[in-house]
């Protein structure tokens, strides 16, 4: 049962290495059109909702295999705030991703948007690069 959930674990990683790309994403967007630019960041959204999946299924499967195993429990504690901040980041990026996307059909001003997206992004890579640095050296702590 163990290796199915380290197998759906895995799936999920691989649903948040979309976090990884996106402020490299995010800096080619400023050369694009208005049109190029509505169709980027509503794919963006979506893929973000993806990304949201597997941070829930990271949630479970990680959740399960934490009671099956032997980690300390700073490294349990570091972990969980590592995933719950990257739900909150996540959540936090779709509503300026949906005004954003809406701004362009209306020729506004996505500044302030594109600008918090950015931010988000930023945090999202980050806190996805310290939780993956906690697992591969879970000994650490």
């Amino acid at each position: 049962m163990g290796h199915i959930f380290f197998f759906l674990h895995m799936i999920g990683t691989l649903a948040l290495g979309f976090y990884l790309v996106l402020p490299f994403i995010l800096s080619g967007t400023a050369k694009l059109s208005a049109p190029a630019k509505e169709g980027t960041l509503s794919a963006i959204g979506g893929f973000n909702r993806f990304a949201q999946y597997g941070l829930v299924i990271q949630l479970l499967t990680g959740g399960y295999m934490m009671t099956k195993g032997e980690y300390s429990v700073p490294w349990m504690i570091i972990v969980t705030v590592l995933l719950l901040a990257m739900f909150a980041f996540g959540g936090i990026m779709s509503k300026p991703l949906r005004l954003a996307a809406a701004g362009m059909r209306e020729n506004r001003d996505v500044s302030a948007e594109t600008s918090k997206i950015r931010t988000m992004s930023m945090l999202l890579m980050l806190s996805l690069v310290v939780m993956i640095f906690f697992m591969v050296y879970n000994t650490i702590i």
